[in-house]
């Protein structure tokens, strides 16, 4: 364990409370935000640090190899046209990166996904579906949860 581990780690509640947890990969929890317009993962990476500025350079490269894989994930997965990624903390301060799978016809686009009114979440069935996308496509890496 680095140093900028926690020693007991624990996602933040807001979190917990807006996001279903699919599983894990080498240092990250893996999230799928419960609005259903379009496909909105989270990257929570185990570690006491609230900045990517002060990550190690060894989990820093892992983030960032994560980052991409779940990127490729949505991309191949899902029917999207454009990748919003974002490390954005002001009502969560706990590290976590935003994958969100965007088109055209989703209801908020051009705008931003942030702060939109979701017309819904995911039912349990659907939350296994994407589960087992995400770890089809993310393969021996992601453990499911």
């Amino acid at each position: 364990m680095t140093a900028t581990k926690a020693s007991r780690f624990e996602l933040a509640a807001q979190l917990r409370t807006d996001c279903h947890v699919l599983g894990r990969l080498p240092l990250s929890h893996v999230l799928l935000l419960d609005k259903r317009e379009v496909p909105w993962f989270i990257l929570v990476p185990e570690t006491g640090v609230i900045e990517l500025c002060d990550l190690d350079d060894t989990e820093h490269a892992q983030l960032q190899r994560e980052v991409n894989a779940l990127c490729r994930c949505v991309r191949a997965r899902f029917q999207v046209t454009k990748l919003n990624v974002a490390a954005i903390g002001n009502i969560v301060s706990q590290l976590h990166v935003h994958v969100i799978g965007r088109h055209p016809q989703d209801p908020w686009w051009p705008h931003v996904a942030w702060g939109q009114t979701s017309a819904g979440g995911y039912a349990d069935a659907e939350v296994s579906a994407i589960a087992q996308r995400v770890a089809a496509e993310l393969g021996a890496d992601f453990q499911s949860l």
